[in-house]
């Protein structure tokens, strides 16, 4: 039987205190690059020792790319010649022994356009009287700020253009300036708007369609060639 008096040692015990991981943050040196102009570096934060360090985009894993690179211990990502293509979004991971953790997403905003623009119209030709209607777009982020001219002249701004009533004095060269105040370009395109009296000759009315030719941004004048083809009539 033990002695109550008797004082014994128990053995010493180790804690091994897991520290939590924190959670990781991205940081960028340009979270608005402009496209296929500037190099974008994600920088996954903070920089801790003994952790792994792994990327993903849209949820995957990075392809592989030339234009991705991941110097020293992956922390850091460097997007050559960044695109559109570039948007994201992007997360980083952070990993030990024991477990992991993930940052929340980021998005780039990449900046770009705007490309050559189209001009939209129901009609190709126009009598007196009628409504001249015409809607231009170019491709473009942030989207684009537009203007309108005939030969030449400024009419408006605006994405659209209708004017009532028009008249055989309304004919002429329709211009569509697009511009895009972030990236610094601006690009034009024209369409020939010919407004006959109020009789459409039998040329025009029998189905024979007038096709414009687009003028891209540093284009000289154009010359507008009428169709062959007529509308609507299926080949032999």
């Amino acid at each position: 039987m033990k002695n109550p008096g008797s004082s014994s040692r128990s053995d010493p015990v180790t804690l091994n205190l897991i520290s939590e991981l924190p959670k990781p943050y991205i940081t960028s040196n340009n979270f608005n690059p402009m496209e296929n102009k500037n190099v974008v570096a994600l920088t996954c934060e903070p920089r801790t020792q003994g952790y792994t360090y792994l990327w993903r985009v849209d949820g995957q894993s990075l392809p592989v790319s030339p234009r991705l690179k991941q110097p020293g211990k992956n922390r850091i990502l460097i997007l050559a010649n960044v695109t559109r293509n570039d948007t994201g979004p992007y997360e980083c991971e952070i990993r030990d022994r024991v477990g992991s953790i993930c940052s929340d997403p980021v998005t780039l905003d990449v900046l770009y356009g705007p490309h050559v623009p189209r001009i939209f119209s129901p009609l190709t030709y126009y009598h007196s009287g009628r409504t001249l209607y015409l809607s231009c777009f170019a491709d473009s982020n942030p989207p684009a700020e537009y203007c309108w001219t005939i030969d030449g002249k400024f009419l408006q701004s605006g994405q659209e253009l209708s004017i009532p009533r028009i008249t055989t004095e309304h004919s002429g060269l329709y211009g569509c300036s697009a511009r895009n105040s972030a990236t610094g370009r601006e690009r034009s395109t024209f369409k020939r708007i010919k407004v006959f009296g109020k009789w459409i000759p039998a040329s025009l009315s029998t189905g024979f369609s007038v096709e414009s030719m687009w003028l891209s941004e540093k284009s000289q004048e154009n010359i507008f060639i009428p169709s062959l083809c007529p509308m609507g009539r299926s080949k032999s």
